[in-house]
């Protein structure tokens, strides 16, 4: 789930989400199909939430999997729902597990 629900975000904004530079989300824009953010007049890009989790599963797969770019782009193009659900599920373990460490402070 997206922070806040808007129709488009930033490169920043994505960037920030991810804790990446913003040159790797361009970076992945290029090396990856299904990244094709909009944009506007000026070239800046604005990405839809469907860009968003599009991004935050190539990094699932590529920065906590340690997947090759190119290994990422073969199971996306195999398996897709697959990793997004395998992707939903680490990012569920990981507020969990936040949450109980955050629990366990308060003790």
């Amino acid at each position: 789930m997206l922070p806040s629900e808007k129709m488009f975000y930033t490169i920043g904004e994505v960037a920030d989400m991810l804790h990446v530079s913003t040159s790797l989300v361009r970076y992945w824009e290029k090396e990856f199909d299904i990244l094709k953010p909009k944009k506007n007049a000026k070239g800046n890009r604005l990405f839809r939430p469907n860009d968003v989790e599009n991004l935050k599963t190539i990094y699932h797969l590529v920065k906590e999997r340690g997947f090759t770019l190119q290994g990422a782009r073969n199971k996306l193009s195999q398996n897709k729902e697959d990793v997004i659900q395998q992707a939903a599920v680490v990012d569920s373990l990981k507020k969990i597990r936040s949450f109980l460490v955050d629990l366990k402070n308060e003790l």
